[in-house]
């Protein structure tokens, strides 16, 4: 197996398979497209929607102790008032005054050359996987340029947050590379700003929601009046939330329209919530594995308590391994009572749980893991791209791309490919089958084309099996068709029922 040789050469492949196959798209493209949204295709909306299938799945219906929930994405403003998200959902935001470009200052690093001691200047660099390198690199070019000699000594990465008013105006700005245009750090509050109703004044503000998780805690009271829930319980939810980032970057990876799957998982205070917290910690990351995401690209990063939000007792991030450098995919956290606490000061309803045992009224803590469609998506491309070299039917090497996504996952579970197209026997069979599996799966039919053209096409969309009927199903007992693996490309002969059973134990049972 082989895969593009550089990680910027595998996202911009990536990037080119998603527009080509119809996977993901510019959003209004013709129009130029908006920075930060993304439209899904045929295939994406599928392979996302199956995402999020399979984690509605586990984590809802296959639990004894989890609920679902869907909230409005424009909630009463109060709301965010009391999370906090009014007044502190900000990001530090530094303009470059030539280059008119902006950055996240947490994203945005520095160093001071030093030689001998000496400070010479001082270089910056944005954040990727090679960022120190890229700042001993400019340290080492600003030393050869000054034609200073010396021991240069190794740079000491800082964020841009950590600058001084002295050093500002001495770190150059990454878009020129001359010093003296970057502003301090200033909050910039990423929520979307609207309005509700025909008023355009202070009355009528309203955000579109930057998570999913105010919802479940509003929703809270109503949840236990209305259902048998007791705790330890959970509330789960998949919605749209937006953020005004200010430099969204890596594709999909960081937008300002994304999909989250989040769940809020309620626990008595008394509770052992470090045993429940790194419960659901494995649990996710045996998630991830079980959708196909390797083993070997996930971590785990702690935030140190120095990092942690006033209210947070622990938050581990569940990081992947992307081409672009290990990067968040799923954070699990403490959240303790924090946000029903705020929400029943700031409404003046209690959002408490009457524990039957000890007739005590209690506001519960909870454990929040929440993770983005989105990220899971690029994750999942990321990891079942591959390249490989094999032979047509004639002997000669071709190039093979090939999606190997889990099954569950897959936009198309089978492709049925009658061998010939103008022959009424196979494409009569060919056709009966698909019509058939439809019933109960999203399935491909192809006709157009070389047979190995056709695998090729199916490899490409992660389509797991293809199903050609041969004259081998017309001519001979038993109404076998040749089944073809995606990832090992091995063929047998299988009956309908043979591949129903199939699909049944690698998609519906998985």
């Amino acid at each position: 197996m082989a895969t593009p040789s550089s990680s910027d050469n595998l996202m911009e492949t990536l990037v080119s398979l998603c527009k080509r196959r119809g996977i993901i798209y510019a959003s209004s493209e013709i129009y130029g497209g908006l920075n930060g949204f993304f439209d899904y295709g045929p295939l994406g909306a599928e392979l996302k929607r199956n995402i999020r299938n399979a984690w509605w799945q586990d984590m809802v219906h296959r639990r004894d102790d989890v609920v679902g929930l869907e909230s409005s994405i424009i909630m009463h403003p109060k709301v965010w008032e009391a999370s906090g998200h009014v007044a502190g959902f900000t990001d530090p935001l530094v303009d470059c005054k030539t280059s008119k470009q902006r950055y996240r200052a947490d994203q945005l690093f520095f160093a001071a050359v030093v030689v001998d001691g000496a400070i010479i200047g001082y270089v910056s660099a944005l954040e990727s996987e090679r960022t120190a390198d890229e700042l001993q690199e400019k340290a080492e070019a600003l030393k050869r340029k000054k034609a200073v000699q010396g021991a240069l000594a190794p740079v000491a990465v800082k964020e841009f947050t950590e600058a001084t008013p002295e050093q500002i105006p001495l770190i150059p700005s990454p878009a020129t590379g001359e010093p003296g245009s970057l502003t301090p750090p200033r909050a910039f509050n990423m929520m979307f700003e609207t309005h509700v109703g025909p008023m355009r004044d202070s009355s009528a503000v309203a955000y579109l929601r930057p998570e999913t998780a105010q919802g479940m805690f509003v929703d809270f009271k109503n949840v236990i009046d209305t259902t048998r829930v007791k705790l330890p319980f959970g509330i789960a939810q998949i919605g749209k939330s937006f953020r005004n980032e200010i430099t969204p970057r890596n594709f999909i990876f960081r937008s300002r329209e994304f999909e989250q799957m989040e769940m809020e998982y309620f626990i008595m205070p008394d509770a052992d919530w470090l045993a429940c917290h790194e419960s659901w910690l494995t649990w996710c990351q045996d998630w991830l594995k079980s959708i196909g995401l390797p083993e070997s690209h996930l971590s785990l990063h702690e935030h140190p308590k120095e990092k942690l939000a006033f209210y947070s007792r622990r938050t581990v991030d569940i990081m992947f391994k992307y081409p672009f450098g290990v990067q968040e995919l799923w954070g699990i956290a403490a959240r303790s009572d924090y946000d029903l606490q705020q929400h029943q000061k700031f409404s003046g309803v209690p959002q408490i749980w009457f524990d039957e045992a000890t007739k005590a009224k209690v506001v519960p803590h909870v454990i929040e893991p929440a993770v983005g469609v989105d990220r899971i998506l690029l994750a999942v491309l990321c990891a079942a791209y591959a390249e490989e070299d094999v032979k047509d039917d004639k002997g000669n090497v071709e190039k093979r791309t090939v999606l190997r996504l889990h099954p569950r996952l897959a936009p198309f579970k089978v492709a049925v490919l009658p061998l010939l197209k103008n022959k009424e026997q196979l494409t009569g069979r060919a056709k009966a089958l698909y019509t058939k599996l439809k019933r109960r799966y999203n399935v491909a039919y192809d006709d157009g084309g070389a047979i190995g053209k056709r695998y090729r096409r199916q490899d490409e969309a992660g389509t797991p099996w293809c199903v050609t009927i041969d004259f081998d199903t017309i001519e001979k007992p038993g109404d076998t068709f040749t089944l073809r693996d995606r990832d090992t490309m091995q063929q047998t002969r299988i009956t309908e029922a043979e591949l129903f059973a199939l699909l049944a134990e690698k998609v519906d049972n998985a």
